[in-house]
């Protein structure tokens, strides 16, 4: 096999483009937002400015920081005009953010020149023509791909040649393979596990100790760069989530509700717009220490209303800091909703006093849940979305990071 898979990643895209508007920008450290740092450049990421981080530790951090708002349209706009130049040599691109992609050239070679021309021809039309820096990764399997292109940053190229692919990628820092995370890269340490040569040289049994079987067993294969995932252009998602990064804050009921209400409107208002639902609920807690526990639960009914997901979520929390009594202090929460299907017609329910009763769709209490929350989906469809929503999540304190970013995070591609 030949190293025809690409992965092309824009340069602190949302710092390069706000470059892009305000030459005077350029070489600056700069931030995009205000009460949280969205994004940041390299330069202001050298004083450790990080995405999340609230905005008066990022100025402790780097007094001379740079806010910026943000310029929303901008960013889909540009992303998108990226995606459109990588179609123009492949139709096998598979988009996994607004800033990134995969692309397989293996039937474009004879018309554009070997993966590397490619690749090199993606960069110059992305800075000719739209002005913005990206780092192309070129290697026979997705994950080698993506790990090159990391190496590549910022702005360059770096092509894997298979004959020498364990080499190149043995000798790198774990913490670039994907699925590794400040968790479990601090779990890895632990054991003397600091490149990826050292975990595929790990006993089996002893990451599966550690991390568990299925995330042990796919890290193992990924260092080797076993990796048969092929590029998928179409395909449909298996679960909508959301997440925010919070700070270091103490768990508290209110910090906890207001914040998941928020992600579980995000997430309900997207299935409902495409008249899903889904059977399986996880939330995720993320503490001070970067220690992350998910807890999960499945329905007998799909649900996708706000209110719903926001009180399931809550008791998983719950939960989840229950069996955590040490952990005072949370840094991030997340909702997922998997098992998703179309819910094409309701199926009606007698009240039986149950205590999952509201969160059934076809009781009386869950038609009513659902029908407010269609009315705020219509009300938004046309006067957008701050015009109208729950007070929770209106008056909440989580306003700083503005819906637009959200959207473009969460969008499905």
């Amino acid at each position: 096999m030949t190293a025809t898979i690409l992965h092309a990643d824009l340069d602190a895209f949302y710092a390069s483009v706000e470059e892009l508007l305000d030459p005077s920008l350029r070489g600056k450290p700069i931030a995009v937002g205000g009460g949280v740092v969205l994004a940041a450049s390299y330069e202001a990421k050298a004083f450790g400015v990080r995405s999340g981080m609230p905005g008066r530790r990022a100025r402790e951090l780097c007094p001379q920081l740079i806010f910026v708002g943000g310029h929303f349209k901008d960013y889909t706009r540009l992303g998108d005009a990226v995606m459109e130049v990588i179609g123009d040599f492949t139709p096998l691109v598979e988009r996994l953010s607004i800033d990134e992609a995969f692309a397989d050239v293996r039937g474009c070679t004879h018309l554009f020149g070997s993966p590397a021309d490619i690749a090199q021809a993606i960069r110059r039309r992305v800075r000719t023509e739209l002005g913005l820096p990206i780092s192309v990764g070129v290697a026979r399997t997705k994950h080698l791909a993506k790990i090159a292109s990391q190496v590549a940053k910022p702005d360059g190229l770096v092509v894997v040649d298979p004959d020498t692919e364990l080499e190149f990628l043995h000798n790198l820092p774990v913490e670039l393979m994907w699925g590794v995370g400040p968790a479990t890269q601090a779990r890895l340490a632990e054991i003397g596990v600091l490149t990826i040569g050292q975990l595929a040289q790990t006993s089996p049994r002893s990451l599966e100790r550690l991390l568990g079987p299925a995330a042990g067993e796919k890290l193992v294969a990924l260092a080797w760069n076993r990796d048969p995932r092929e590029i998928r252009t179409h395909h449909r998602s298996q679960s909508a989530g959301a997440q925010s990064a919070i700070g270091r804050k103490l768990a508290e009921p209110r910090i906890i509700h207001d914040t998941l209400a928020h992600l579980a409107d995000r997430i309900g208002t997207r299935l409902r717009a495409k008249s899903l639902a889904g059977r399986t609920v996880t939330a995720r807690v993320r503490f001070a220490d970067l220690h992350a526990v998910t807890r999960s639960v499945t329905l007998d009914a799909p649900v996708s209303s706000t209110v719903s997901l926001t009180e399931i979520a809550e008791e998983l929390v719950r939960t989840a800091l229950a069996q955590h009594p040490d952990e005072r202090y949370i840094s991030l929460l997340a909702i997922s909703v998997s098992h998703l299907e179309k819910v094409s017609r309701l199926q009606l329910e007698f009240a039986l006093g149950l205590n999952d009763e509201g969160r059934r769709p076809g009781t009386k209490r869950g038609i009513a849940r659902n029908a407010a929350d269609r009315a705020i989906d219509k009300i938004r469809t046309r006067f957008g979305w701050g015009a109208v929503g729950y007070g929770s999540v209106a008056l909440g304190a989580y306003r700083s990071v503005p819906d637009e970013f959200r959207e473009l995070a969460e969008r499905d591609l």
